[in-house]
Order: structure tokens, then sequence, then C-alpha cells
């Protein structure tokens, strides 16, 4: 229980930057931010003078506290699989990334596939169980992917015969395999209208893991984000969801985002990119550093995530780099790695 006076607080929302500020802390929980705030019994006092509070970082994706690799790379619909299952509450990585602020998470599968596994999305407790990051109250997500590494361009000459191959073929695969999941939500709800007398004539439908995803995505009950890098890629599997009504939520990487800025902002579709990271392999050969502030202005809510163990300890300072690259304010560039990674995860009204 704590009372903070006379700090300069960073609130992420419509109160602004908070000059001389209190905040009061009930139960490990924010009860009151404001000025001139009154102590509650029982609260600790401590003189914020000089000093800034921000909110928590939230890292829309992160590969921390994985046990046993990232990468269900043996088929190409690997949406089965839950990365939920594998959270290492020992890892390290837990205790720096708290140490520079980042307070949550939402760990994913990798991108060796184009539709990958499910992911998880986890509030860094060090000390504590697996089962307890874990943030129940966040819907449900998964880990799609584009480009070079689903069609395994750099994987060498032994990873030449996985289908897809080609750009074109990933668009068709994953085409094929809404087609296949609204089939089985055909097949399904055809057999949950069956009388109890019927059902017993006749065997239901096989239960598929996979499948089960992909409807939970068709319903809305489960929301994409997109290992992606390159315009056309983003154009087509937009224009793929519209054709099979579904949205795209995030767009992560993103470094063509600046491009595709409007035809996104209409689809309804965020963005999670990286400040600088450009030049690791030709698909990111068009990498600008207004990248962020482009989309941003063109009406795209951006955020800024790190998929990397060490560059999530510094969200903050990634942040800043928008205000050297292109002017924007500060309170917006906080906002990247702060309120708008959680309207992504569909936390705000939370978090």
């Amino acid at each position: 229980n704590l009372h903070i006076k006379n700090a300069t607080i960073w609130t992420s929302d419509n109160q602004g930057v908070i000059q001389n500020g209190d905040v009061v802390v009930t139960n490990g929980k924010f009860a009151a931010v404001g000025k001139g705030l009154d102590t509650p019994r029982g609260h600790l006092v401590i003189d914020g003078s000089g000093l800034h509070i921000s909110p928590g970082i939230i890292d829309e994706h992160s590969h921390v506290a994985m046990t046993g690799g990232s990468n269900e790379a043996t088929e190409s619909n690997t949406a089965e699989v839950g990365t939920g299952d594998i959270v290492n509450p020992n890892d390290i990585y837990i205790y720096r990334t708290l140490a520079g602020g980042t307070t949550m998470a939402q760990i994913l599968h990798g991108s060796a596939n184009p539709i990958g596994g499910r992911a998880q999305v986890v509030k860094w407790r060090w000390g504590d169980s697996a089962e307890n990051m874990k943030y129940e109250k966040a819907p449900g997500t998964i880990k799609f992917a584009l480009g070079e590494n689903v069609k395994q361009s750099n994987w060498g000459e032994d990873y030449v015969t996985r289908y897809p191959q080609t750009r074109l073929g990933v668009e068709t695969y994953i085409r094929d395999q809404f087609e296949s999941a609204k089939r089985y939500m055909t097949q399904m709800a055809a057999y949950e209208k069956l009388s109890r007398s019927e059902k017993a004539r006749v065997a239901p439908p096989r239960k598929n893991y996979r499948l089960d995803t992909l409807v939970e995505i068709l319903k809305s009950e489960r929301f994409i984000h997109v290992h992606s890098y390159v315009q056309s890629e983003i154009l087509a599997l937009m224009r793929l969801a519209e054709s099979m009504d579904f949205k795209i939520n995030t767009y992560t990487h993103i470094l063509e985002g600046y491009k595709v800025a409007d035809e996104m902002a209409k689809h309804g579709a965020s963005a999670s990119t990286f400040a600088d990271w450009w030049a690791y392999k030709y698909e990111v050969i068009d990498a600008i550093p207004q990248n962020m502030c482009i989309m941003q202005e063109r009406g795209v809510v951006v955020s800024l995530n790190s998929d990397d163990r060490d560059l999530i300890r510094r969200l903050n300072q990634e942040a800043a780099k928008a205000m050297t690259y292109c002017g924007m304010s500060a309170e917006d560039a906080l906002k990247m790695v702060t309120i708008n990674p959680a309207k992504l995860l569909h936390l705000d009204d939370r978090t």
C-alpha cells in the first residue's frame, strides 16, 4: 500500500502527463491517480519529487521463458500447439525483463510456419509458477507468418520439399486451411443440431484440434498476429481475410507497413514493429526509420516489439527513437510500448 507524492506521472491515457502528481496503490493495484490526493490509512508515503512514474511496458512479441524452442516447424499448419504449455518460470530473463520495466508480454510461436501455434499472454512474475504468470483474462491469440522464413528460403538445401516454397504458395495454403475449417465448422454445427436419438445412430465428426483453432479465428474468438515484411504479402493476407469474413489483428515486424498504412487502417489491422532493425535479410531491404510514425499518422495503432531477450529490457529507449527519427512526441512514443500494445492484445480496458 503506497502513496507516491509530487512525481511526474506518465499516464498514457487522457490525463496525459501530470506534473507534481500523486499515485495511490492499494493491495497491489492502482487505486487513484491525480493531484493532491489524501493518504489512505496504512499507506507508506514516498516523496517522488524529481522522479518519474510510467506504466508497465508491454511487449507484443517475445520468446522469453520458453522451454524447448519456439518453432514446431514440421508442418505448415501447427495451430494445435500452444506456447502456454512450455512457459518456463525459471528463465533468468524474466528477472532482467522486469528490471527494464517490462511487466507483460505475449509469448509467441516462431515464424517457421504460415500458421503457427497458439500464443500466451503473461504477466512477468519472478519467483512465481508458470500457471500464475499466465494472464487468463487475455483473449486467445495465434502466430501466423509470411515471407522468407515460411517458404524456407534460408534453411539450406535440405529444406526444399515442404509445401509451400513460394510466396504465392503461402497465400494459397492459408486459404485452403480456412476452407477446411469452414467445412469442419459446418459439419460440427450440423451434428450438434441432431436430436439425441439421431446422434445415437451416427458417428460424430472427428475432433480436430488444429481446425478448432482456425474456427475460433473465424468466430472472432482468437486473434491473429502475423510475422510480415513485404507489402504484397501484407495486402494479400488482408484480402484473403476479408474474403472469408475475418480480420487480421496485428502485423508484427511489418517493416514495409509505411507502404500500405492506408489499407491497414481501412481493414482495422494494427502494427507492432521494430524501431530500426534492418539489413538482416533481403526482405527487409526497404525498411526506413520513419515507418512507425507514418503508420501512426495514417490511423494505424502502432506498438514496438522486441523479438529479443535483451531488447525487451530497453523498449522505452526503442520508443524514444521515434522522437529522433520523426519528431514524435515523448508521450506518443511511450504509448507505443504501453497502452498501444495493450490495445493489440485487447487488454486496454484492464491494463
